[in-house]
């Protein structure tokens, strides 16, 4: 049966590309990797790795042998660095994805309310477009974190906790007067942000997939990165663009702009995100409880725009 040392020392070595770089890795001597590779070559009786080439290549049976070993891995990592964080969250990391316009729907300093309850914990908090804390949190580089939906959760349990509606902006008198088809959406100039994910965007994948559904295609006029930006070009007529209703008060009334449902309505949908069958850390499992109850708390505000989805006890189920 294969070893923990032994998974440690493939996984490290598909890492780096190197036998040295696992070892410089994992603190050992090359021969030390070189032995445990061979001897779970032995175990297994296949060869994991193609010789011979400055960089070490998987061969098929390695490929198949590397998302086990890493789950191993970080199953180890991750029951470790629960003990050592105890129960009473005297130590550890809560690491937590963000999406990047949390703001709009928590309204509070998760750091700061974090920091005050457990100042022994550290905080690792990451904002980022949710596709890369999907990615993020399957890799193990983050234990959990709030995205919008859709994502790829293949490897993913995926709590869906709210909806907020995506909205038509514009600042054409025209086009606002009617609520817009998406044939109407794809005729229109369009200014579109997150110009670096457009393929992968939870709100842009929706938009392109209703388009693609009616034979039709999204060709922006303009695709820039910031919210902020795309919506200065809209005040300044260049095109129209999309945005979370919760952004409405904060960013596009400031501007003048005008908003219009659209005809066939379409959300945000807010969830929580874990790697699947994984139990969080204990801090990372008060930073997700902390992320809920400020976003419900919210959400019971004047300023609030989000439905909360009824989850019942599929919260504590979830957190584990």
């Amino acid at each position: 049966m294969a070893t923990l040392n032994q998974l440690e020392a493939f996984v490290a070595a598909v890492a780096t590309g190197t036998f040295t770089g696992a070892a410089a890795d994992l603190k050992m001597s090359q021969p030390a990797i070189s032995d445990l590779i061979r001897r779970l070559e032995a175990e297994l009786d296949a060869k994991l790795f193609q010789r011979g080439a400055r960089k070490l290549v998987l061969t098929a049976e390695g490929e198949e042998l590397l998302p086990f070993a890493r789950q191993s891995v970080l199953a180890s990592q991750m029951g470790a660095s629960a003990v050592r964080a105890v129960q009473s969250l005297g130590g550890g990391t809560a690491t937590f994805g963000l999406l990047r316009n949390a703001e709009f729907y928590l309204r509070t300093d998760l750091a700061k309310n974090f920091h005050l309850a457990h100042p022994k914990v550290r905080i690792r908090l990451v904002g980022q477009n949710s596709w890369e804390t999907a990615r993020d949190v399957t890799s193990g580089q983050l234990d959990a974190g709030l995205v919008t939906l859709p994502i790829d959760d293949e490897e993913l349990d995926v709590l869906p906790l709210a909806r907020d509606e995506i909205v038509y902006v514009t600042a054409d008198e025209l086009r606002a007067q009617k609520t817009p088809s998406i044939a109407d959406i794809a005729a229109a100039p369009l200014v579109l942000y997150d110009a670096h994910y457009a393929k992968t965007d939870p709100a842009r994948r929706q938009l392109n997939d209703r388009a693609q559904l009616g034979g039709l295609t999204l060709e922006p006029k303009i695709e820039v990165e910031y919210l902020s930006t795309a919506l200065a070009l809209v005040a300044e007529g260049f095109g129209d663009t999309i945005v979370c209703r919760s952004a409405v008060a904060s960013e596009v009334e400031p501007r003048g702009l005008k908003v219009v449902s659209m005809a066939e309505p379409m959300y945000d949908t807010l969830a929580l995100v874990k790697r699947r069958g994984m139990s969080l850390s204990p801090a990372t499992r008060e930073m997700a409880k902390l992320a809920f109850s400020a976003l419900v708390a919210h959400a019971k505000t004047n300023a609030g725009t989000v439905e909360l989805i009824p989850i019942d006890g599929h919260l504590q189920r979830f957190l584990g």
